[in-house]
């Protein structure tokens, strides 16, 4: 039965997952994989995706954390079935089952002193032992809790780990796992300022929660054995565990942010792609069994395993990040981008309502035109602005390259001229004129061609140049080279 701050289930299902950061920081690369493997799975097996904010930590989690959070999983797509629920709202239900340990003998009062057991951690690494608490409380009386009740002495309690044999159990990636329990220490449940600690919280969540699978990182593989014990003294039925390997940098350290960006939601603002970002993540550490790496989301849901995942870890590649990314931006459609290029323009100020109103065609239209030279989205406010603003910046490297010929300012002017003459104007009619313009200057078409295109776009490298004067319209274009004439008259500052 559930307790009362538990979602009530409406659908029941035997595969029931979760994903529970603490918005202590932002959603990390290796947490959206995480999220990621568990999302994948319940969507593979027809489970439910349960999202648990676990902020216990109350001096370092914050809101704004938590909306990171929330935000970074919603631009990834990673919609969740339940939640969040909130640690922090559950206290009780912690509590109880602590009692509830103590009352069995799973459990008890520590009354030692912060300062102490660090004095006890110091002597030990001073003669070069490994320190773990001795249990010296589980010899206090009866009349010794009092004594220390009645001198207002505060405590913490622990978990009474067994002194002899191991908790062995079955782990989907990393095979037969085994901790002698002289490895465990008596570990804190509830800590001596009253809340609960990790171990005890995320137990009682798990099988309040009704939580089939627990999918983690590989660093949680020694919390395991202390959660086993939990799940066992407590009379629940135990989850299924897989750990899914490490993130590392390219130097094969672990990932941080020397390494670059690690927060999720700071490769949305690079102009990632959601998909291609769930491709890339899918592949750190799991694999479909053969050669493919480019896999739409539904293909992602169909191949997942957990028995695909891999114990090694794996390395955080920038570089392919971006080489996903822009597969991406030739897989969508154009419609497909809209959306996001909408949103983008937004972002940067730029939208104009008229590109979902009588403009949509046109608009649609230069997306496919852009695309194919497009590696992320920020390219649409960027490389590519000129399809979509006045405003954009000249490359400096192409002006030199192209601008050199002393004859272009007058030859641009005329041009314009030429291309204002047209009638009926399209990409054809464009590239008639130029290259009759050219013949007739005695020039070779290529420099008006060259000359005419960082007018147009400010690159050096764009589509067609006579497809990008048919989607900027004649008026446009002759506009910008009457300007880039301009330019090449004025004297040299």
């Amino acid at each position: 039965m559930f307790h009362k701050y538990a979602f009530q289930v409406s659908t029941l299902s035997a595969v029931r997952v979760r994903f529970a950061p603490s918005p202590t920081g932002y959603l990390h690369v290796g947490g959206a994989r995480t999220a990621l493997f568990n999302w994948l799975y319940a969507r593979k097996v027809g489970g439910v995706f349960v999202l648990r904010i676990e902020d216990t930590d109350a001096e370092r989690s914050s809101t704004e954390m938590v909306d990171g959070i929330l935000d970074s999983l919603q631009w990834l797509g990673l919609n969740w079935d339940e939640g969040p629920f909130f640690q922090s709202q559950r206290k009780d239900l912690y509590l109880t089952a602590a009692r509830k340990l103590q009352e069995k003998g799973f459990a008890y009062r520590c009354y030692c002193h912060p300062s102490e057991l660090n004095e006890l951690r110091l002597q030990a690494e001073k003669s070069g032992k490994p320190w773990k608490y001795d249990g010296r409380c589980t010899a206090l009386s009866p009349q010794d809790h009092q004594r220390l009740d009645a001198e207002g002495r505060t405590f913490a309690v622990r978990f009474r780990v067994p002194q002899e044999g191991a908790v062995k159990f079955q782990d989907i990636v990393f095979g037969d796992v085994e901790f002698s329990h002289d490895q465990i220490e008596d570990f804190v449940l509830i800590r001596s300022d009253g809340l609960p600690t990790f171990h005890l919280s995320v137990v009682v969540d798990d099988i309040d929660m009704h939580i089939s699978h627990v999918i983690r990182g590989a660093d949680h593989l020694s919390n395991t054995p202390k959660h086993i014990l939990l799940f066992q003294a407590l009379d629940a039925p135990m989850p299924a565990f897989a750990h899914v390997p490490l993130i590392l940098g390219p130097d094969r350290s672990r990932l941080s942010k020397r390494h670059g960006a690690t927060a999720a939601g700071a490769y949305r603002e690079m102009g990632i792609l959601a998909e291609a970002m769930r491709n890339f993540l899918s592949l750190l550490g799991w694999s479909p069994g053969d050669n493919r790496e480019l896999m739409r989301t539904p293909e992602l849901i169909e191949a997942y395993s957990l028995e695909g995942i891999s114990r090694s870890s794996a390395v955080f590649d920038l570089q392919k990040l971006e080489w996903f990314n822009s597969q991406y931006m030739q897989l969508l459609t154009a419609e497909e981008l809209e959306p996001l290029a909408k949103e983008k323009f937004i972002q940067q100020g730029c939208w104009n309502p008229d590109w979902e109103g009588e403009s949509r065609q046109w608009f649609l239209k230069t997306l496919e035109l852009i695309k194919p030279r497009m590696r992320s989205l920020n390219d649409l406010t960027g490389a590519s602005r000129a399809f979509f603003a006045d405003d954009f910046p000249l490359d400096m490297a192409a002006k030199e390259k192209f601008w050199k010929d002393e004859r272009l300012s007058e030859l641009l002017s005329q041009l314009a001229g030429e291309i204002d003459g047209i009638d009926a104007f399209d990409a054809t009619t464009a590239e008639q004129a130029l290259r009759t313009f050219a013949d007739k200057s005695g020039v070779k078409a290529g420099l008006l061609i060259n000359a005419a295109r960082v007018a147009l776009t400010g690159q050096a490298v764009a589509p067609s140049l006579f497809a990008v004067m048919e989607t900027l319209g004649k008026a446009k274009t002759v506009r910008r080279l009457q300007a880039a004439a301009q330019i090449l008259t004025a004297p040299a500052s």
